[in-house]
């Protein structure tokens, strides 16, 4: 077994601290007149369309809203904000509302996105920096309370997810107490899987050993987990690791399956968890090793607390920060420490 005191560092504790953060983010989320006016605007139709837009998990992380706006009746565009600076700048007018996630608030792009927009549309910023260029440039922000971050994106990513959440049903014009109340399962249920951080990571550690293929995949809100979960295994462990749907996976990437190849699948919501069960059952009859990721099953390491189904997302990368110890654990090195990238992103 893999020694684990290489991986005991900053990122480490980053990961453990996650329920605090949780905790703190909805303690302090509050509506304000400009957020309800906004929504208000939103539900009378003078806001027509609403663009999510944010890079890396900061993108990620609003796969979930996209499909609980466009469940309300809204038209919600999800769009990479490198893409939205560059080729969709006819989206700035009078009738779109924009939902900018930005950790940091000031990565290049959020940068140039405020400068172009020029208070055209409304903007509502998602970050964990009160005194960033995006909360000062937006019409109304919603904070996160992660507190600082090492490396790679975990408390910010939780505490991003929860705050979604709670935006959406604001702008939908829910019950918000409701969905506090919702929400306060959250922390408690974090904790109750990190709790056996150790076991977890030694569990995972046999399989991941000698793979060389790792894909991780599931459909709807789950392609948070796939996209994020993609990107925080080639940051933290630097390990190739590749995000996609459930459906795309057999599109091709199938014909890869080995005894080195590892699918992490997403059971993710009952409307497609048959098939995601299906496709797990499939990869390891064709000698491919997969794990599911979701309330049931066998290896603790993959199963996650029972919770409302709105809040699975929020869950589901946690198997996934244990596979990056995992993997870094094998290779002797300490996960998340970053060796060429940067926290914040300044250059395009």
């Amino acid at each position: 077994m893999p020694d684990l005191k290489v991986i005991e560092g900053a990122y480490l504790r980053d990961i453990l601290d996650q329920p605090s953060a949780l905790r703190n983010t909805l303690m302090n989320l509050k509506p304000t007149r400009d957020l309800n006016r906004l929504a208000g605007e939103l539900n009378r139709g003078r806001l027509q369309r609403i663009v999510l837009t944010g890079m890396g998990s900061s993108f990620h992380v609003l796969h979930p809203l996209n499909l609980a706006l466009i469940a309300a009746g809204f038209t919600a565009i999800l769009v990479e904000t490198s893409e939205l600076i560059h080729y969709q700048t006819s989206w700035f007018d009078a009738k779109t509302l924009v939902v900018a996630v930005s950790q940091s608030g000031e990565s290049v792009e959020m940068v140039k996105l405020l400068a172009m927009n020029r208070r055209r549309c409304p903007i509502i910023a998602v970050t964990n920096s009160r005194r960033s260029r995006l909360a000062a440039g937006a019409n109304a922000t919603v904070l996160t309370r992660a507190g600082k971050e090492f490396s790679v994106s975990c408390k910010t990513y939780l505490t991003a997810l929860l705050a979604l959440e709670w935006l959406g049903d604001a702008l939908c014009e829910k019950n918000l107490p409701r969905t506090r109340q919702e929400l306060a399962e959250t922390p408690a249920a974090v904790g109750r899987y990190l709790i056996d951080w150790r076991e977890h990571v030694r569990a995972m550690a046999g399989p991941l050993k000698n793979i060389r293929h790792l894909f991780l995949v599931g459909r709807g809100a789950s392609l948070a987990a796939v996209g994020t979960g993609a990107l925080i295994i080639k940051e933290s462990a630097h390990f190739p690791a590749e995000g996609m749907s459930s459906a795309a996976f057999r599109h091709g990437p199938f014909e890869m399956l080995s005894r080195q190849t590892f699918v992490l699948v997403f059971a993710g919501d009952p409307k497609t968890k048959q098939l995601n069960h299906r496709l797990g059952q499939h990869i390891r009859q064709k000698d491919g090793h997969a794990e599911i990721v979701g309330g049931t099953g066998s290896n603790p390491a993959y199963r996650l607390p029972a919770v409302p189904i709105s809040l699975l997302p929020i869950l589901e990368i946690l198997p996934v920060q244990m596979i990056t110890l995992a993997l870094a654990a094998c290779r002797g090195r300490e996960a998340g420490r970053f060796e060429r990238a940067s926290k914040v992103t300044t250059m395009e």
